[in-house]
């Protein structure tokens, strides 16, 4: 037994009764190094991390491992979801050093806290062409000993990466929008859907702002990749085909194969773009896949008591990555009736998704749809989908009796942020009230366990980071649009001006990631990695307060964010997606002015429609309309939905092409 036995942070307590003499991060492992002249080898990594459990099974357990860091090296385990701010400063350094990145992360530092060793998993032996553990540690501790002077120039090297100026900023106009739009398109796989090639993520801010760009100019080219990315991801082993949600990412450009872990913040962000799928083209898959994430997220996240945990983990143990989410074709035979079998392993039991370390397994996957089943098996069409239908109780029935992948049951700000604003407009589409109900249960602990006045937490005992504060933000103004209480509104409010005094760059424009200054740097960016930036999401939220709460210093700091990031994110392509996003809203946001009750059909078409990025304001003292405005415009009120559809339909996109 180690330090970590009594570490807030699950997947540092797994290492808690390893050997090794394991630190968590703070100043003691780094003056004990000090003293006792040792270099520090850091492990970052997560509790959903299957090659991070491979990692810890391989070398963290093995005699001959333990006892070279015991003597030679002081060791620090880091949990890069606890601590993200830490794990990015070290990502960065080793993407720029060229070591890629990614989980495992092991980094090996001089006693100033400076990298100069960086990479991620490796075996305890020489293999898979990287050098075993064994092997690296003892040469790094040679070299320490004996040409330190050379790990000490690296490691300054390496440091002065971490220093990189950001580029300096531009202008913004409407133009950028369809150089964006032309970008983002030009990376669509028109044969598999998504962006890019293998391994491949969802890019959920690049659906965001090609929603909002198809609602805009319907004839701009974007249903067509939206569809096909829409339906390609969810006909895909990355889609979990028989409880719904997604897993990670796709180790293949078909979407077939994932890392199989699923996470609070990819299964909110999805379940917007699905929702947005089936308001835009009135698809019921779209609506099924986006209830399927709301069942995920309400059962397998959602704690009793209000909140939504991290996630759940790739696999049981380490030699049986994805186990519990694949099958065996025996498996089929033994569970299912002799008809389901012939349906079922006709849908989705194929060998492209077979797992590489065991084909026997298979990922389920569509890969024949039901009318061409029952075409081939010579069934009726209603016969199929009941098979399809009874087979897949079965089946999730049987997967229910395995031993389930570990849950984080962490409650991280952000997290929850995502969650909240995510199931909130699931709510507004779905008009499921227990939605509404859960989503405000889980704002209220958050505001009661994770702020106390103006200090916002990470987690317990973690100071708030940026994405902490802007994700919370966008779930109070969503708690607002749903519900109309102020209170709510003022919160969001609040909550942004502090935002602003601790992570604000008075100088050029935008927010760091941190209130202060980690492993001598702050850090300012604008990517989608793969979630949406907290840069691009805090701009996005200062652009809806400036409506909502007529603060024109709002809009003022978010038109410097966007000039500041500008020509940064022109050369991102998919991964600067919701930068557009935003820079689509500050053009084109659309104030609603709600003089009627939540109750009646016209409150409910205006909360359920896809819209442009929009707001909604309640006056009670207004008539039984909805008034529109954009900028300092206001039109015609909105007396009923034939209104609001000629309005989005007509009005809203004349005006969207003049603006400038």
């Amino acid at each position: 037994m180690n330090r970590l036995i009594d570490a807030k942070s699950p997947y540092l307590r797994h290492a808690a009764h390893q050997e090794i003499d394991w630190y968590p991060w703070g100043d003691e492992p780094f003056d004990r190094a000090s003293k006792e002249d040792k270099p520090i080898f850091l492990s970052s990594g997560a509790v959903w991390c299957h090659w991070c459990h491979v990692m810890a099974k391989e070398c963290f357990e093995d005699p001959e491992v333990v006892g070279i860091l015991n003597e030679h090296f002081i060791s620090i385990k880091l949990d890069r979801d606890e601590r993200p701010d830490i794990d990015r400063r070290y990502q960065r350094a080793a993407a720029v050093s060229g070591a890629g990145g990614g989980w495992p992360l092991s980094v090996f530092l001089s006693t100033d806290r400076k990298p100069f060793f960086i990479g991620t998993y490796f075996p305890p032996t020489d293999a898979y062409g990287r050098p075993g553990f064994r092997t690296l540690l003892r040469t790094i501790a040679d070299v320490y000993r004996n040409r330190r002077d050379e790990l000490v120039a690296q490691a300054d090297k390496v440091a002065g990466y971490l220093q990189m100026k950001e580029p300096s900023g531009g202008e913004i106009d409407k133009s950028l929008l369809d150089k964006a739009a032309g970008a983002i398109l030009s990376q669509f796989d028109t044969k598999n859907g998504g962006f890019g090639t293998a391994p491949k993520f969802p890019m959920a801010g690049a659906m965001d702002f090609l929603f909002q760009r198809h609602t805009l100019v319907p004839d701009g080219g974007f249903a067509g990749a939206l569809r096909k990315t829409l339906e390609a991801m969810a006909k895909g082993g990355f889609h979990d085909q028989l409880a719904g949600g997604f897993h990670r990412y796709s180790t293949d450009e078909g979407w077939l194969v994932p890392h199989f872990e699923k996470m609070a913040d990819d299964n909110s962000w999805l379940l917007k773009n699905y929702l947005d799928g089936y308001v835009a083209f009135g698809e019921d898959y779209f609506r099924q896949v986006a209830q399927g994430i709301v069942t995920f997220l309400t059962t397998v996240l959602a704690d009793p008591q209000g909140g939504f945990y991290a996630s759940q983990d790739a696999d049981v143990t380490p030699d049986d990555e994805g186990g519990y989410f694949t099958w065996h074709e025996a498996d089929f035979k033994r569970v299912l009736t002799d008809e389901e079998n012939r349906v079922l392993s006709l849908q989705f039991l194929h060998e492209k998704g077979s797992l590489p370390h065991d084909p026997g397994r298979k990922v389920l996957f569509v890969a024949v749809e039901a009318d061409e089943i029952a075409r081939r098996l010579s069934l009726s069409f209603d016969r199929v989908t009941e098979l399809i239908a009874s087979g897949r109780e079965k089946l999730l029935k049987e997967r229910a009796g395995r031993q389930t992948p570990y849950v984080d049951t962490t409650l991280y700000t952000s997290l929850n942020g995502m969650c909240i604003s995510s199931l909130l407009r699931a709510f507004r589409v779905f008009k499921d009230r227990k939605l509404e109900d859960i989503c405000i249960k889980s704002l209220a602990r958050m505001t009661r366990e994770n702020l106390a006045g103006n200090e916002l937490l990470h987690c317990q005992n973690i100071p708030a980071m940026l994405d902490d504060f802007v994700f919370i933000v966008e779930a109070f103004i969503e708690a607002y649009e749903v519900t109309g209480v102020t209170q709510y509104l003022d919160m969001a409010d609040e909550l942004m001006e502090t935002c602003l005094l601790k992570f604000w760059d008075e100088e050029q424009g935008g927010f760091f990631d941190t209130d202060r200054e980690v492993l001598g740097v702050r850090l300012k960016g604008v990517e989608d990695i793969p979630h949406p930036s907290a840069n691009s999401t805090g701009i996005m939220q200062m652009v809806r307060l400036s409506v909502l709460l007529d603060k024109g210093r709002y809009r003022d700091l978010a038109g410097a964010a966007l000039k500041a990031f500008a020509p940064a994110a022109t050369h991102m392509g998919v991964h600067g997606g919701y930068f557009f996003s935003a820079l689509d809203a500050y053009f084109h946001m659309v104030k609603l002015t709600m003089g009627t009750t939540q109750s009646t059909p016209l409150a409910q078409a205006v909360l359920a429609r896809l819209k442009p990025h929009s707001t909604i304001v309640y006056d009670e003292e207004a008539t039984q309309t909805v008034i529109p405005c954009i900028g300092t415009a206001c039109y015609e009120p909105i007396e009923n939905e034939a209104g609001l559809d000629r309005f989005l339909a007509d009005t809203l996109r004349e005006v969207a092409a003049k603006t400038v």
